[in-house]
């Protein structure tokens, strides 16, 4: 963060000041949480669910806080100086809107139902070949983690790849207006968060609010292989441009191959490839090359840049364990999120026994029972041995495989998970490939952990894959 004095601070959060005897004083960092207070910084108190900062503002001048930001009004313990606002949560984004401006660096603002994470990594990856710049971190993706994002803007960086998340209509819209993103990306329009966004229409509304807040000056990339994301389209006042391998896409890939942390695929006469695993990180892929044109980067640098990605936590990792194969894929889910796990099973090259173990998937909201039994009945056309489904909608996802032609036997449903793991105990087989995958709340990171520690009571050790040349 750049330089700010405290009378930029009270003029960009029409704030009050509370015993403040020099607004000329400066600071160049914000933190929401007291423990990370240190001497110069200022303190942004904030409502959330569990905590209220107002609580911790004596502690954090006790750190040296040189200003904390509160509600007006607020009963606190305090003798240091304070900037008092309406509501500190719309006077983050304030300053932060404020300070975008006071900068230089493109903002790209990335959104969608699934791939939001890994389509900002992408991009990142490939602009920061050449060019400095930030990005959201972990699920920085909300009112209060997009501000914190823009903060780290500082005059040398050239630009910001910002993951723009919502749960509801009008949350992109109030993201955008903080961000003012002059390129938008749309990952995907699938059914998620349906109990607040109340249907698909809703998250298409939701999600096309990115491209309704571009510049006509702008640039808009999305998915034109789906009808409805290419929908969007017309709701932009910018240039549009598709990617995809459908003869329509501006952008469009050809010879596409799925390997073991391999992809690879050209776009002309371009040969790309990225260390990932599944063919549904191809739109991710796509997507970024289509911003490093745009910026004016070389085939050989976007090249570079998309060799260089390093995939995220929790998203198809793949694990040698012993003798089985896990592919880590427990950071969340959604029904294309788990449509893009089948496929990858029905694409993988290796392994005797195909093994799906899967969570339910939350916030469906009426719709759960028939998406769960969609996901099951896309698990029977692939080459599965065994389905192993967890949680109170297994049933569904077992009347659905079931349905679709899986054979009864191959199939285990389970409320708990001992009894799960006991299952897959004696499912694995030498050479096992195992896929994990569910929502976050199903914490399907504990099969990961059972199966690691299972692992290691076996002579091969525990070792990351390497790609297959």
């Amino acid at each position: 963060m750049e330089s700010v004095s405290l009378a930029q601070l009270l003029d960009a959060t029409r704030g009050h000041p509370v015993r403040m005897s020099d607004s000329d004083v400066v600071f160049r960092e914000v933190s929401t949480d007291s423990r990370t207070v240190e001497p110069g910084k200022v303190f942004w108190a904030l409502a959330g669910e569990n905590q209220d900062g107002h609580q911790f503002v004596a502690d954090a001048e006790a750190r040296g806080a040189v200003c904390c930001v509160v509600n007006r009004g607020q009963p606190i313990s305090s003798s240091g100086t304070l900037i008092e606002v309406d509501d500190t949560l719309q006077a983050l984004a304030d300053f932060a809107g404020w300070y975008r401006l006071q900068r230089d660096a493109l903002v790209i603002g990335v959104t969608g139902s699934v791939g939001k994470t890994t389509t900002r990594e992408m991009i990142f990856a490939v602009l920061d070949t050449c060019h400095d710049g930030v990005r959201s971190q972990k699920n920085f993706n909300n009112e209060i983690g997009l501000p914190l994002t823009l903060l780290q803007l500082t005059g040398g960086h050239d630009f910001a790849v910002l993951e723009l998340g919502a749960r509801r209509i009008g949350d992109i819209r109030k993201l955008a207006e903080i961000a003012q993103p002059e390129i938008g990306i749309i990952t995907a329009i699938t059914p998620v968060h349906l109990e607040t966004f109340g249907s698909i229409e809703g998250v298409l509304q939701g999600k096309g609010e990115l491209l309704e807040s571009l510049p006509k000056s702008g640039f808009a990339v999305i998915p034109g292989d789906d009808e409805l994301t290419r929908s969007l389209a017309k709701r932009a006042a910018c240039r549009v441009v598709m990617v995809g391998q459908g003869p329509h896409n501006q952008i469009k890939a050809t010879q596409v191959e799925v390997g073991v942390n391999r992809l690879r695929f050209k776009v002309g006469n371009t040969n790309y490839e990225v260390p990932v695993t599944g063919r549904h990180y191809l739109t991710s892929a796509l997507a970024a090359i289509a911003v490093g044109r745009e910026i004016g980067l070389q085939s050989e640098q976007i090249v570079r840049g998309l060799k260089s990605f390093v995939p995220v936590d929790g998203r198809c990792e793949v694990e040698q364990l012993g003798p089985w194969t896990m592919i880590n894929d427990t950071y969340n889910a959604s029904p294309a999120s788990m449509q893009a796990a089948c496929q990858l099973l029905a694409d993988w090259p290796t392994g005797s026994k195909r093994i799906l173990v899967a969570g339910d998937m939350f916030e469906l909201g009426e719709a759960a029972d028939v998406y769960h039994q969609q996901f099951g009945a896309d698990a029977a056309k692939t080459k599965l041995n065994y389905l192993l489904a967890l949680g109170p909608h297994a049933d569904q996802v077992a009347a659905g495989a079931i349905a679709a032609g899986f054979p009864w036997h191959g199939i285990a449903t389970c409320r708990e998970l001992d009894t799960l793991l006991a299952v897959l105990d004696c499912c694995l087989d030498v050479d096992s490939t195992v896929l994990v995958k569910g929502s976050r709340g199903m914490r399907m990171e504990r099969v990961v952990d059972w199966l690691r520690k299972k692992a290691a009571e076996h002579p091969l050790a525990t070792q990351r894959l390497r790609a297959v040349a």
